[in-house]
């Protein structure tokens, strides 16, 4: 059984990092959709507004750090962000 140490997983997506390329740009667009329908389910204010850029701004962050051709290892720390950020964009909303 692999271990699901943040090293571990780190050194499974730069190793197989054409393969999550597709799978991780999907799952960070569906988690930050989900966390902006939350977000605008609340109406629209200045807190609204600025959860909405953080979401939007981490989502393109990481699709523009793929196009770009970066550091894979840049590329996973920004997917992890983006990914926890919207995941308590989504739990701050819905509480």
């Amino acid at each position: 059984m692999k271990s699901l140490s943040i090293k571990a997983m780190q050194i499974e997506f730069e190793k197989d990092f054409y393969m999550y390329i597709p799978l991780t740009i999907i799952l960070n667009s569906c988690i930050g959709s989900i966390a902006v329908m939350t977000i605008l389910a609340q109406g629209t204010s200045l807190v609204s507004g600025i959860e909405l850029t953080i979401c939007v701004s981490l989502c393109m962050a990481y699709n523009a750090v793929l196009l770009a051709g970066s550091n894979r290892k840049f590329a996973f720390w920004l997917l992890l962000v983006g990914i926890i950020a919207n995941m308590l964009l989504i739990l701050i909303t819905l509480l």
